[in-house]
């Protein structure tokens, strides 16, 4: 199961869910939104508004190394899902489509922000600037983790759904009492995000983390990406409310927004980055988008979605949107466009050949990060297995 996962549908079951009537590439008159499909500007209505000003002092430059992120970005996410088709990884989940609510959530945040992922969040890493390579030897099997969280002030990649929206809270509740929160002081104050998909607002731990974080007026954000799958489960299976409406009932607020627009989602996780640092409390964005690959190497989508529904999500690609915004504005020409593929290519070259090199690790290696303080039990462990060993070696 996943971060964004309830339950999974052994891939041998047929496809039984019946599509829904209406159209579920349409976010409704809520959603924030500032490109459209097309990559035209939209002019901000009522619920666009409040965030246009956050857009501001976003020039030509800034647009220009927002596209170049989606692009290392989604090139990073291809390198993975292959190399792991070719045996060099034991999974990878792939981000394809998720790209711009990442890249806009990140850029959003201040260096000393503190993140909190589930393990699909490999635009927030890259934006927090952890190195692909990180990401790709957690999932060869060879670290923890493999960055140092403290630097990054970007947490370890959660497996176990909704926990990291427990610990994002309590972190964010530290923050607080640490008097970092509403200090006026733009380099002191801090807010916390905390990423999860749609299944994993049905989780207790989710809805534990709201309760708190409202109680406590905690400085967070809660970041759900909508991608309309826990694996096999539609939203229809999980959720009644949408995420959005849904943080009323917990006494703060929550706003949709277009996921496939990078810009809307800067703007609307700027808004909500500084309410928390202004110390005003939780804000629950649902950014509505679409997992438009597998939900890992290991599933097969075909067996529970029609591909109609992944092609009509594809005409809104968070990639192409920008880009066309960028082609159309004459912002960038084609040179541009081809070195930033070279520089791809060339990220892509790195990460492949420094993962293929990474050594295993030292299988005793395993005992010394199981509690902080010695261990007797460990130890012992430790000691037997060293035995067991060294009987190999004899031999």
């Amino acid at each position: 199961m996943s971060d964004d996962d309830v339950a999974q549908v052994p891939s041998s079951a047929p496809a039984t869910h019946e599509p829904p009537a209406t159209d579920i590439t349409d976010g409704g008159p809520d959603m924030v939104q500032f490109l459209d499909a097309d990559g035209q500007r939209v002019e901000p209505g009522t619920v666009s508004e409040p965030y246009a000003a956050y857009l501001d002092d976003v020039d030509d430059e800034a647009l220009r190394s927002l596209y170049r992120d989606l692009v290392l970005v989604r090139r990073v996410d291809s390198e993975g899902f292959a190399l792991q088709r070719q045996g060099e990884l034991g999974l990878w989940p792939s981000l394809l489509g998720q790209e711009a609510a990442q890249v806009g959530a990140g850029r959003a945040m201040r260096t000393q922000d503190y993140a909190f992922p589930g393990y699909r969040e490999h635009g927030v890493a890259w934006c927090k600037g952890v190195d692909p390579l990180n990401l790709l030897g957690m999932f060869r099997g060879v670290n923890h983790g493999g960055w140092d969280s403290a630097e990054h002030n970007f947490h370890l990649y959660t497996i176990v759904i909704g926990n990291q929206m427990l610990h994002a809270t309590g972190y964010a509740m530290g923050v607080q009492r640490d008097g970092d929160v509403g200090t006026g002081d733009p380099e002191r104050d801090t807010a916390v995000m905390a990423f999860t998909g749609d299944g994993g607002t049905a989780q207790g731990d989710y809805n534990e983390a709201l309760v708190f974080a409202a109680v406590a007026q905690a400085p967070v954000v809660f970041f759900v990406q909508n991608n309309h799958w826990a694996i096999s489960e539609p939203n229809d299976r999980q959720f009644v409310i949408p995420p959005y409406q849904r943080a009323r009932g917990f006494g703060f607020p929550g706003v949709r927004v277009d996921g496939n627009d990078v810009l809307a989602t800067y703007a609307v996780t700027r808004a909500a980055l500084e309410r928390a640092r202004s110390g005003q409390g939780p804000t629950l964005i649902e950014a509505f988008t679409y997992r438009m690959g597998a939900h890992t190497t290991s599933d097969d989508p075909t067996k529970y979605r029609i591909a109609a529904e992944v092609d009509a999500w594809r005409a809104k690609d968070p990639v192409d949107r920008l880009r066309k915004h960028l082609v159309a504005q004459g912002l960038v020409d084609d040179q541009w466009l081809a070195d930033l593929d070279a520089e791809a290519d060339t990220l892509a070259d790195r990460i492949r050949r420094e993962c293929q090199q990474m050594p295993d690790p030292p299988h005793e290696e395993m005992f010394e990060h199981v509690y902080a303080e010695p261990h007797p039990l460990v130890e012992r462990e430790a000691a037997a297995f060293a035995a067991y060993m060294a009987g190999f070696d004899e031999d």
